[in-house]
């Protein structure tokens, strides 16, 4: 496997902000506004289905410092947080990664989906997520 993500974690090339045992965080080459970070876990996982909880959490809480350091650092008055997951999310590097991009009142940048998905169920998704939740897996489509 030639992940791009872990190439970078073995050979420590990237413009590091952080590195911790269970997830790092550094600058990408093409970022969306001053200070936008990745924040991945340091072991290969290809997104929130197969990470275990405790590196997601680990991942999330490097998430959550980083966005923080943005606010105090940058001056920041927001942040998004942004992740794919899966060949149907558009999901660019398969390695779990969240992209935290400060923002500004002023910015000019969207980062809000500008349509809705053509996608339609043949059940109440709320019903069916609600359901996939109580028994620990997901439902199979069209039952």
């Amino acid at each position: 496997m030639d992940c791009v993500f872990c190439r970078l974690i073995r050979e420590g090339t990237a413009r590091w902000v952080a590195r911790e045992p269970d997830a790092c965080a550094f600058a990408p080459l093409d970022p969306l506004a001053p200070g936008h970070t990745l924040v991945v876990p340091t072991r290969h996982h290809t997104g929130v289905f197969d990470t275990p909880p405790d590196v997601l959490a680990a991942s999330t809480a490097l998430v959550q410092r980083v966005a923080a350091a943005m606010r105090t650092g940058l001056g920041a008055s927001g942040v998004n947080v942004l992740s794919a997951s899966g060949p149907g999310s558009e999901q660019s590097v398969p390695h779990l990664h969240f992209h935290v991009v400060p923002r500004w009142a002023d910015d000019g940048i969207s980062t809000w989906p500008a349509g809705r998905s053509r996608h339609r169920l043949p059940c109440d998704p709320v019903e069916r997520l609600a359901g996939a939740l109580d028994l620990g897996q997901p439902p199979r489509h069209g039952s």
